[in-house]
């Protein structure tokens, strides 16, 4: 089954974030992630509150998989780029079928 894993983000330096961002797909595209949505400017709040302004979803094929990305020694290097350029929400919300 399906799942997604949900972002929020609040970029401090964007510049430095680029870095992450440059290599950020190629160990994505090992775990099949599927990119769905990312939001360039401030995400639009319907009701209640959302904790950062940035919000990005992507899919995995399942929740294993999911997993094995986050927990790569490669996207855990990048990610390090990331933690001290952005404050990040990350969860896996499981898909229904």
């Amino acid at each position: 089954m399906s799942v997604y894993v949900v972002g929020q983000l609040n970029i401090h330096t964007p510049e430095d974030y680029e870095e992450y961002l440059a290599g950020f797909t190629p160990i994505f595209e090992r775990y099949d992630g599927e990119l769905l949505a990312t939001s360039k400017q401030e995400t639009e709040v319907l009701e209640g509150t959302w904790g950062m302004p940035r919000t990005v979803l992507m899919r995995f094929p399942d929740a294993e998989t999911a997993r094995a990305w986050f927990s790569d020694p490669d996207y855990q290097k990048l990610a390090e780029i990331r933690r001290r350029n952005a404050d990040t929400n990350l969860v896996i919300v499981h898909g229904i079928e």
